[in-house]
């Protein structure tokens, strides 16, 4: 099924947009591992319609990560038309993304993001709204229901499609399930079957067989990405050798992990700047990336405790000439 802007893939991976995870340096990393297609993190269509210049800041993005959306939420069919209509305008990005699926509350109690779930009026108005202000493709990411009680994908997939969704993504879990419990496969399955646009499979896609087990199971379109990819962009390669039929690459050796881990520092530092802001959110990234190293614990902890990039690039590098000097010996 072909997609509404162009994948390097018969079956793209995505990096799914997160929070404090997807900026543009770790959009960058997992471009150059593989993956296909980027999401920015969700922006705030308000803030957007507002001109808050911050956010523009965030949703700015180099050419090499194409293709990628930039995914907005909100509650106001006329103020994600605006926003949809200035991101068109100024940032020009593969394509705009409206997240009905995020969980979180300081998003949903203005029913925001998975809040719509409960009025799928209200979301039909809103992709049709931003349709119309764009003439970029417009795909959605949904939830499969607000709870228990109101758990529907496919119903909820077909007021999407009606309303002129181009794509859709399924994280197969209800608003209320957060991350816990296990994603419903079953339920891509059935919204693909009941689809005439592409379907991307998200949830529990924490290692690259599970990358080739939701396809086989769902027949999706493409997989979505999310938290298997924190400190492990090699998912992306990893999944691709396995769908391609071959072998899997082998998984990182730690002097790997820490050649990638300042690979992204520097992204940082060129994209963001050495400001101690950039350090602090960086920490999380040098925690991941830092599993299973030798003397992980010892190595986190004065990573954790740094204030610039630069801080960081010293330590990591000191750290893999101590593991070569150890191997030579």
């Amino acid at each position: 099924m072909r997609f509404p802007y162009p994948v390097g893939h018969e079956f793209p991976l995505f990096l799914a947009p997160m929070s404090g995870v997807s900026e543009s340096p770790f959009r960058l990393l997992c471009r150059r591992f593989g993956a296909d297609v980027v999401v920015s993190e969700f922006i705030s269509a308000v803030g957007v319609a507002r001109g808050i210049a911050h956010l523009f800041e965030d949703m700015h993005f180099e050419e090499a990560e194409r293709p990628i959306g930039i995914q907005l939420y909100g509650a106001d069919a006329a103020v994600m038309a605006r926003a949809a209509e200035m991101v068109t305008e100024v940032c020009k990005p593969d394509f705009i993304d409206i997240n009905f699926g995020c969980p979180v509350k300081k998003v949903v109690k203005n029913n925001g993001g998975s809040g719509c779930l409960k009025d799928l009026s209200l979301v039909q108005q809103i992709i049709r709204a931003v349709r119309a202000a764009t003439h970029l493709p417009v795909t959605v990411k949904i939830r499969s229901g607000w709870d228990e009680s109101q758990r529907d994908p496919v119903t909820i997939a077909l007021r999407y499609r009606e309303a002129g969704a181009q794509a859709l993504t399924l994280h197969a879990r209800t608003r209320t399930q957060m991350f816990s419990g296990r994603a419903n496969w079953d339920e891509i399955a059935r919204v693909v079957e009941a689809l005439d646009i592409p379907v991307i499979g998200n949830g529990d896609i924490t290692a690259p067989e599970d990358i080739v087990a939701m396809r086989d199971h769902t027949r999706c379109a493409g997989v979505m990405i999310a938290r298997g990819s924190f400190g492990n962009p090699w998912i992306f390669a990893q999944g691709r050798g396995l769908l391609d039929g071959g072998r899997k690459p082998a998984d990182p050796a730690p002097e790997e992990r820490l050649e990638t881990a300042l690979a992204h520092a520097r992204l940082a530092l060129r994209l963001q700047g050495d400001t101690r802001k950039t350090a602090l959110e960086f920490r999380k990234h040098l925690g991941w990336y830092t599993k299973g190293v030798p003397r992980a614990a010892e190595l986190r902890e004065r990573l954790f405790q740094i204030e610039s990039m630069r801080q960081a690039e010293a330590i990591c590098s000191a750290y893999r000439g101590h593991l070569a000097a150890e191997q030579a010996a």
